[in-house]
């Protein structure tokens, strides 16, 4: 297994360059300018230009190669990464006294990446578009309709899938990263003085000179970072080695020539803080550029956007979000879904920003405070991990993620002061998506509890089926319970109703698992019961696919015996109302009721074959 790893490590290499390092890749576009032309700009001295670029430097060194890269990608679940694995990781590691608010902390966390999926396409294809306007002003009043063409386009196609195009991805970012090299390059051989930056010395005394003020920088300088999060949420599709290669090798290396080539730039030429990065290329290469870079921005996005369909699928099959529908691009790689409820929203949210902020300066603002939330939580939920699973003593955990919680506030502290210029988006985002998040698991919760209350033990139905024997009629009746004891509601029902059963009945539930994958010994479990009836338990990680029909396949060396045209499935369709002893309060009562109804059918999501689908009607008070 070992050699076929390394056999495929080239290609890991290539696939994690073109999927994982787009974001990041892509903020030279316009992570520098913002330090010296944003809302809290400061001027282009050759100490504040030293001082930007040695936190830039030393930004990337610290949070993004050793605390993601290094330590965070350690904390893996079965070799998935996320803030969604973290909190699966500690929800069955932490100590029981501190582990809902955890949970809450770590699914507050999750909703901060759509409001981050939202922002990342609109800020990286208008910054990318706005080259035109350097080339010259004809170009001005058509960057937001041209960004708005790009993006429609790019969420239109999203339903085909990203297999076709994801191979030529790989080698695209690496000539883009090739690229920002040889950008950065001449400058700095014209203005090698700013090597010296690399010294933390200028970055001390950046925080020296400016003092307070220099907070108000940071909130630009943690642009380097965004998309440090992806590096660790598609670990699963590559390894830690691929993406770690990937970094040091040229990710890193070429980062930093193009960031100290637009410093040296400046320091020449003040007036190009307004992009540094297009005008480090010469006038005959600018077009080209700008073309270049948008290909670059879209590939970004896409990153992001198949990143909110892998987060919505996990919070689904984790309990923190109703079914949705959920599509299946590639029928070899599972990892790539299509959600279209998910994709139309993104794409609303994204264009709504195109127009609302107009331009990447503006939206620069609203970009960091998602991105430094995201890195405060996965800190704190990494010291978990470190206390609970590694084992570490409490002043060897503290001293290491007390270090990077430090530099992780500092940049978040820097970013509150950004709220009303647009922060307060992926707040918003955020608290609307946790709130979905928090109410449908609660209200899952209280629903289990209500059907467990309405369940009848199997002693008592098998006792009443032996003194009032049903007719039994030819075929297997597979009923699905969401609880894996008593005899379910829609049994007891359908007996009730249709005064018959089939002569085997199975009685299945579908399990879900805090592990990213199953194993194959815990994937099915058959109890043979009496009366022809057989308790089927299927086990499913939160990155699998559920397909009941498979796990009924798989049941067949464990006794069941069935022809697939004598077999019926039986639903329960819930008609929920709400009460006032519930435990939630009325309004979130209704949500979880609106958000029940709205819920895609369970044919869809088990892979049911819908012509061999029973429905049957429970009306449910919670």
């Amino acid at each position: 297994m070992a050699r076929l790893r390394t056999s495929r490590l080239p290609f890991l290499i290539l696939a994690a360059l073109g999927v994982v390092y787009g974001d990041i890749g892509t903020s030279p576009l316009y992570a520098l300018r913002e330090c010296f032309t944003g809302p809290h700009a400061i001027d282009v001295s050759r100490a504040n230009v030293l001082g930007v670029l040695s936190l830039i430097a030393w930004s990337l060194v610290i949070v993004v190669s050793v605390k993601y890269l290094l330590f965070v990608m350690r904390a893996d679940n079965a070799g998935e990464g996320g803030i969604l694995a973290l909190v699966a990781l500690v929800r069955t590691r932490a100590g029981r006294a501190g582990r809902v608010g955890l949970i809450a902390f770590g699914l507050f966390g999750a909703a901060l990446l759509y409001g981050d999926g939202m922002i990342t396409p609109a800020i990286s294809v208008l910054s990318a578009v706005e080259g035109l306007s350097i080339a010259t002003h004809t170009f001005e009043p058509y960057v937001v309709p041209i960004t708005v063409v790009i993006l429609i386009v790019l969420f239109v196609v999203q339903s085909r899938g990203t297999s076709g195009i994801g191979t030529i991805f790989g080698p695209i970012m690496i000539g883009w990263f090739v690229m920002l090299a040889l950008l950065g390059f001449p400058a700095i051989a014209r203005n090698p003085i700013v090597l010296t930056a690399l010294s933390p010395s200028y970055g001390m005394r950046f925080f020296e000179a400016h003092g307070p003020a220099a907070v108000l920088t940071l909130g630009a300088v943690v642009l380097v970072i965004t998309g440090a999060e992806a590096l660790y949420a598609d670990m699963g599709h590559f390894g830690p080695r691929p993406i770690r290669i990937a970094w040091f090798t040229l990710v890193l290396p070429s980062l930093l020539v193009n960031y100290f080539g637009q410093g040296a730039l400046l320091l020449t030429d003040a007036e190009a803080r307004v992009n540094p990065f297009y005008h480090l290329a010469p006038s005959w290469a600018l077009y080209p550029l700008v073309v270049v870079a948008t290909i670059a921005t879209v590939i970004a996005s896409q990153a992001i956007i198949s990143g909110a369909f892998s987060l919505t699928q996990q919070a689904v099959q984790l309990g923190y979000a109703p079914r949705f529908d959920i599509r299946h691009t590639s029928a070899q790689e599972k990892g790539q879904v299509y959600v279209p409820e998910i994709n139309w929203l993104l794409m609303l949210a994204t264009l709504g920003l195109v127009f609302g902020f107009k331009s990447s300066t503006n939206l620069a603002s609203a970009y960091g405070m998602a991105v430094t939330a995201t890195m405060v939580i996965t800190t704190v939920l990494a010291y978990v991990v470190t206390r609970e699973l590694w084992r570490w003593g409490f002043w060897r955990a503290g001293l290491i993620t007390g270090a990077f919680l430090v530099i992780d506030l500092a940049f978040f502290s820097a970013n509150l002061l950004k709220i009303e210029h647009g922060g307060w988006f992926p707040l918003l985002v955020a608290g609307a998506v946790y709130l979905v998040m928090s109410t449908w698991n609660k209200g899952r919760k209280l629903v289990l509890r209500r059907l467990d209350a309405e369940e009848v033990p199997l002693s008592s139905f098998f006792e009443n089926l032996a003194a009032h024997p049903p007719i039994r009629v030819p075929g297997t009746a597979v009923f699905m319970t969401a609880r894996p004891e008593g005899a379910p509601p829609i049994l007891v029902h359908h007996l009730k109703h249709n005064k018959a059963l089939h002569a085997q009945v199975v009685l299945l539930t579908v399990t879900m698992l805090d592990t990213p994958t199953r194993g194959d010994a815990a994937a099915i479990e058959v109890q043979p019961l009496s009366h022809g009836f057989y308790r089927l338990i299927a086990r499913y990680g939160f990155m699998d696919t559920p397909d009941v029909p498979a796990s009924l396949t798989e049941a067949r060396r464990n006794g069941l015996e069935w022809r697939d045209e004598d077999m019926t499935y039986y639903l329960a369709h819930l008609t929920l109302f709400a009460n006032d002893r519930i435990g939630m309060s009325v309004w979130r009562d209704k949500l979880f009721i609106f958000l029940s109804r709205n819920a895609r059918r369970a044919t869809n999501f088990f892979r049911l074959p819908p012509d061999r689908v029973v429905e049957i009607g429970i009306q449910l008070e919670i």
